[in-house]
């Protein structure tokens, strides 16, 4: 029979499965269809019958950062397996939990652990709480994640502001819109020309001058990988001859999903590790240790995000 049919082949006299029979459970994991516009609208309905606040910021914690969501106030929070169709998180440092409450007196909502392609899910599925954000009302994202810093004037504990970012699963076919458009998201094509707002970027070295961290903060260019290993020294040598500073496993295609909604977004890299750049370094990286350099700065980085939030409450006010 031809592939994707029921049965084995009527050549095989076996009873061990054949290698052309028809899987449902694996064709449901590599094909399954993407969440429909009534799906997201349905968990963005059940979120909001079972919270008064109406957020505009969404904010979505790296590996190691999701302390900033137990600084909210007033909080409602709603764990992922309980809000219906949500997938489930399985990466240590990532609770797994969405969080409405107030930042420096500002409604947001707040992922507290992401999804990851390494996971086994696809970009599509790992992008989806975007677009739960935006119809739940927010017109803004923030992105933080946790990543290896490529260049080497950067050190363990630098914040990077993401003034762009390379999409090399993108350059594979591996996109978050693959499939139908669906135009009450956005058009099938748009531009990310400024994916990452300058005027966010620049109100962020503000803020930086303001609480002392200047001299941390950084501007670049990430990049996403599909995990879960680390780079090899070939990897990062050849990623930085293509201008990236910071190499990490996420955000990207959560950019793009926020992009095509309309969303202005802002996002930035704690770099938690610096990348294996010679065959000569003994040093073994581990994601316990990455998990801890965002413990270690979660104070900063909750000052620093606070104030970004009460920036773009204030200046939608205008």
């Amino acid at each position: 029979p031809m592939v994707g049919m029921t049965g084995p082949s009527s050549s095989s006299s076996t009873s061990s499965p054949s290698l052309m029979t028809f899987s449902p459970s694996l064709f449901q994991f590599f094909f399954s269809p993407r969440y429909t516009y009534d799906t997201l609208k349905e968990i963005a309905n059940y979120l909001l019958a079972r919270t008064e606040l109406r957020p505009k910021v969404g904010i979505i914690c790296g590996s190691g950062l999701g302390t900033l969501a137990d600084q909210l106030t007033d909080v409602d929070s709603f764990d992922y397996e309980t809000i219906p169709h949500f997938p489930v998180s399985t990466v240590a440092g990532h609770v797994g939990r969405l969080v409405f409450g107030y930042l420096a007196g500002v409604p947001v909502v707040c992922m507290q652990g992401r999804f990851h392609h390494y996971e086994g899910y696809p970009l599509a599925k790992c992008s989806m709480p975007v677009r739960v954000m935006h119809l739940i009302g927010c017109t803004h994202l923030i992105a933080t994640n946790a990543a290896g810093g490529a260049n080497s004037q950067y050190r363990v504990g630098d914040i990077m502001l993401i003034r762009d970012h390379i999409n090399l699963m993108g350059f594979a076919g591996n996109n978050p819109l693959q499939g139908p458009n669906d135009e009450r998201f956005g058009p099938r094509f748009f531009g990310m020309g400024k994916a990452y707002e300058p005027r966010l970027i620049q109100k962020a070295k503000e803020i930086a001058r303001q609480i002392g961290i200047e001299n941390e903060l950084r501007e670049g260019v990430y990049t996403c990988l599909g995990g879960p290993n680390f780079e090899t020294v070939a990897e990062v040598n050849m990623l930085k001859m293509l201008g990236v500073d910071a190499i990490g496993m996420s955000t990207v295609h959560e950019i793009i999903t926020a992009r095509h909604c309309g969303m202005t977004c802002f996002a930035f890299s704690l770099i938690t590790n610096m990348c294996t750049m010679s065959y000569d370094e003994d040093e073994e990286h581990c994601h316990d240790s990455i998990v801890g350099v965002g413990k270690n700065r979660e104070k900063t980085l909750g000052e620093f995000v606070s104030r970004i939030v009460k920036h773009i409450h204030c200046d939608g006010k205008k």
